[in-house]
C-alpha cells in the first residue's frame, strides 16, 4: 500500500517536514517514491506548500494519506471538509 505522509527533517527541536509518497512498509525517514511538498510549523506564519496536481494524482491511484496529511490537504483545498477529493480548479487558490 502506498501512503502520503510526513518525513521529518531539520535540527533537534526545530522540525520541518517533507510531504512524501512512500510505501507503507518503509520507515518514517526511509525510502520514498516522490516528494510532493513541504511543511514548516516552526516559522511564523507556518509554511505549507503542496503540489496539488501531484497530490490529486496519487490520491486518484489509491494512495492513502495519514491523518495529519489529510488535515494539511484540506488547508490547500485538495480535499473537502468530509475528506473527499475536490476537482482541480482553473484559478490558483491562496493558502
Amino acid at each position: 500500500m502506498v501512503r502520503i505522509r510526513l518525513r521529518r527533517t531539520g535540527k533537534t527541536k526545530q522540525p520541518s517536514y517533507r510531504v512524501v509518497v512512500a510505501d507503507a512498509r518503509s520507515p518514517r525517514d526511509g525510502r520514498f517514491i516522490e516528494i510532493i511538498g513541504h511543511y514548516n510549523p516552526v516559522r511564523q506564519p507556518k509554511v505549507l506548500e503542496i503540489k496539488a496536481d501531484r497530490a490529486r494524482y496519487w490520491l486518484g491511484v489509491g494512495a492513502q494519506p495519514s491523518d495529519t496529511v489529510v488535515r494539511l490537504l484540506k488547508q490547500v483545498h485538495v480535499l473537502d471538509s468530509e475528506g473527499n477529493l475536490m476537482p482541480a480548479s482553473t484559478e490558483p487558490v491562496e493558502a
